[in-house]
């Protein structure tokens, strides 16, 4: 007699998927990505006021982060003052934090991921893929008037730190954004037009998630 080998246990993508970080809270992520300047902060409070996404800055996070006075805080000071970028489990794991603790399901994730390195990171720690990136495109020239018009007491909002940032951006997130444009995941934005017309872009992009009225 022949002996009966039980097939292999499949698991399916469904169920790994449940077994992210945040236990069996499901989730709708919306990646924001755009250079420093770009307005995406702006255009983020009026996704949230319209669509009642939750906006995660990953910059504020760590800025809160930094004036926390923590060990974990002062490293992460010096890297920006560097115009470095965090490393990605630092970042991952105050948005996890965030997420966990916030009782809506929709997040916009500001600035983050930053490179490839970090949504390599994100999509592997979370197992959260982003419904789509929402990306603002603005020019060179543009985004530094703005940043050198705005006062905000930021530590990394002067002329040279600007330009490195520029530069990091450019290194580092385009090819983010072609990872998932490849996956037909971008929504691309001329961000360079006056702020309500930014806006109506924005709202025709979101209307699948307006709020219930």
């Amino acid at each position: 007699m022949g002996t009966v080998v039980d097939a292999p246990a499949v698991v399916t993508e469904k169920e790994v998927v449940a077994e992210n970080m945040l236990g069996d809270k499901k989730v709708t992520v919306v990646f924001v990505l755009g250079g420093p300047g770009s307005g995406k902060g702006t255009q983020c409070s009026n996704i949230v006021e319209h669509f009642g996404f939750t906006h995660l800055s990953a910059g504020d996070l760590l800025r809160a982060e930094i004036k926390s006075g923590s060990e974990n805080g002062t490293m992460i000071e010096n890297m920006i003052k560097e115009g470095k970028i965090v490393p990605s489990e630092v970042t991952i794991k105050l948005l996890q934090q965030a997420m966990i603790k916030n009782e809506n399901d929709k997040f916009l994730i500001d600035g983050f991921p930053r490179n490839e390195e970090n949504r390599a990171a994100f999509e592997n720690v979370t197992k959260i893929s982003p419904a789509f990136v929402l990306f603002f495109n603005c020019s060179e020239e543009e985004m530094e008037r703005r940043l050198l018009g705005r006062n905000e007491g930021r530590v990394d909002d002067n002329i040279e730190t600007i330009r490195k940032r520029f530069k990091v951006f450019v290194e580092s997130s385009l090819p983010v954004i072609e990872y998932y444009d490849a996956k037909d995941k971008v929504k691309k934005i001329d961000a360079a037009k006056p702020i309500p017309e930014v806006f109506e872009d924005v709202k025709a992009i979101f209307a699948p998630y307006a709020k219930a009225t």
